[in-house]
């Protein structure tokens, strides 16, 4: 299995169980989540409540709807940004992240980030905005939106701002 680090936190914010395409010139990748139902157990045991004089028995067990990627991941929604808060943060995140390159990515980095932060920013009020498990606050963002029509959220990653790691 491979997990997928943020760069700059160390905290695991994906893995190849969830597959991506990359985008913007393979500086993000996009990811299908999925809502999940977590903790609903049905058992049949085979009686018939009903049929016997009883009444159902109804068993609240505390399910809850949740999305798969945050869930498995712990990923933390953090408070959306404006225009001038996201221009911010990309900039520091572009400060911070460069040197952590080899000098080819750089290059690439360089070249292609402005595109995706312009593509980013044309979904800006549509995103939804995630940190990893520590909740560092310089680490990198992972955004969700649902496409049009979509039931499921979509993701984007930084995908230079991830490290493969090999479990």
């Amino acid at each position: 299995m491979i997990v997928y680090q943020d760069l700059l936190s160390g905290d695991e914010l994906l893995s190849d169980s969830f597959p991506y395409k990359e985008i913007e010139n393979g500086m993000l990748w996009e990811v299908e989540g999925k809502w999940v139902v977590q903790g609903a157990v049905n058992v049949d045991i085979g009686a018939n409540p009903s049929a016997e004089g009883g009444e159902e028995e109804g068993v609240d067990d505390q399910a809850q709807k949740v999305v798969d990627i945050v869930d498995t991941f712990r990923l933390q929604e953090q408070p959306a940004f404006d225009k001038k808060q996201f221009v911010t943060y990309m900039k520091r995140y572009i400060k911070q992240l460069t040197p952590k390159l080899d000098e080819e990515k750089q290059e690439l980095f360089k070249k292609h980030i402005e595109g995706a932060t312009k593509y980013l920013l044309s979904k800006l009020s549509d995103l939804q905005f995630f940190v990893g498990e520590s909740l560092h606050d310089d680490g990198s963002m992972v955004f969700a939106y649902y496409k049009e029509g979509a039931t499921d959220p979509t993701f984007l990653y930084f995908a230079y701002g991830l490290k493969e790691v090999k479990c």
